[in-house]
């Protein structure tokens, strides 16, 4: 095995002192990556870029893997109206995978024997990381400091000064993680049950007062248009984000099961998740059959917990992908939302392939594809079974009977 790791880098202070501490204590060749799913500006890649090689890093590299996140995993988050224990929407645990799959990348263009990362051994990342490198490059040593050492975040401050790093480490109030599907939040509120966080906690602040409304245009499934504009769907959320961001829409705390078997809390705000999965079921339950809409329900809820727990390369998945994908065609057209201080509506939907039309009438005014006598000879046939089942158990059905009146 030869000397090279390949250490996922954000520049923050887990990863910033994982360089020399690989290069140090290790006697590894360190190669520092960073992959932007949504959360760096280009200034902050250079900083980052700075950093990594400032603290002893042979090469870094910056990769732009926004579109694959998009293309892989939100749109078929967006396609299973995905919310997590009906709350959250995957923010920041559905990007990790596409993260360790990209560092993957540059671990086989090396040919390095080791990968590092700076997760701790408290959290649900470390495995969403790992777990990559042990279906995929089981071969390739994984190492994780943080987690090995169970280093404070003092200990780690004072190798760093101790090897001449000066910076301001000073631990912000938050712990915030910025992607394209939106920022979670973390602070000591978050780690009791009846804790909340403070307006000034929150990253984006509310600006806005005056309602305002917006309409999202969808082709096949996927977000083309704010306000009749069409450009991408990576720029669409970010549209949606900037509009609808300032009147405070999208705060919520999660609740949920961790992948290593203790409950936790994040907050997070995500405006425009919230809002383009709103908006884009709300027209799924224009354009679908009953049936579409049942199975997508079962379908989608597996599939967000198999992405939150890190089981994206589970073949299952593409399959569900597949039906979601056939399901999607018809899902076109375009949806008003009225936006409000710390909430949002959505009003109502435009579509070619309504299934409302009014060809066929309109629900309990007219009908114009049958008759009332129609629906009579409907009703006999549909409670024939169970006119059946009655007539044959006699005291039996009658307690079932008693047992629906109370």
């Amino acid at each position: 095995m030869n000397n090279k790791v390949v250490l996922a880098f954000s520049g923050g202070l887990d990863t910033s002192f994982c360089v020399p501490y690989l290069k140090n204590e290790k006697g590894l060749e360190v190669h520092t990556v960073m992959v932007n799913t949504g959360g760096f500006s280009k200034e902050e890649e250079k900083n980052i870029e700075e950093r990594a090689l400032k603290l002893g890093a042979a090469s870094h590299t910056n990769i732009d893997a926004v579109d694959t996140y998009y293309r892989h995993g939100i749109k078929y988050l967006i396609y299973g109206n995905i919310l997590k224990n009906a709350t959250y929407p995957l923010s920041v645990s559905s990007e990790r995978v596409f993260q360790a799959l990209e560092v993957l990348k540059l671990v086989k263009k090396l040919g390095a024997g080791y990968v590092a990362h700076g997760s701790t051994g408290a959290g649900n990342d470390q495995v969403r990381f790992d777990i990559v490198f042990e279906i995929l490059a089981p071969e390739v040593k994984v190492i994780a400091p943080i987690r090995e050492l169970s280093i404070t975040r003092q200990e780690e401050i004072k190798y760093l000064q101790e090897h001449g790093y000066e910076s301001s480490w000073e631990k912000s109030k938050y712990s915030i993680n910025q992607g394209l599907w939106g920022t979670s939040i973390g602070g000591v509120e978050t780690l009791s049950s009846d804790g909340y966080l403070p307006e000034e906690a929150y990253p984006t602040k509310v600006t806005k007062s005056a309602p305002e409304h917006l309409k999202i245009g969808f082709e096949a499934g996927e977000p083309v248009s704010v306000n009749g504009e069409r450009m991408s769907p990576v720029d669409v959320i970010r549209k949606v984000r900037d509009l609808a961001g300032p009147f405070g829409i999208g705060r919520d705390i999660h609740v949920g099961d961790t992948i290593i078997g203790i409950k936790g809390r994040v907050a997070f705000e995500a405006a425009a998740p919230l809002i383009i999965i709103k908006a884009h079921h709300l027209l799924e339950k224009h354009v679908l059959t009953k049936g579409q809409l049942y199975w997508k329900d079962q379908i989608a809820g597996w599939y967000g917990q198999q992405m939150h727990e890190a089981m994206y390369l589970d073949p299952v998945l593409r399959d569900m992908e597949a039906m979601m994908d056939h399901m999607e065609k018809v899902v076109t057209g375009e949806v008003e939302v009225a936006l409000m201080p710390y909430h949002f509506a959505v009003l109502g939907c435009t579509s070619a392939h309504d299934l409302m039309s009014s060809k066929f009438g309109s629900y309990g005014e007219i009908n114009k594809s049958y008759t009332g006598a129609d629906v009579v000879g409907f009703t006999k046939v549909l409670a024939n079974p169970l006119k059946i089942y009655y007539n044959v158990n006699g005291e039996h059905a009658e307690d079932i009977i008693k047992q629906a009146e109370k």
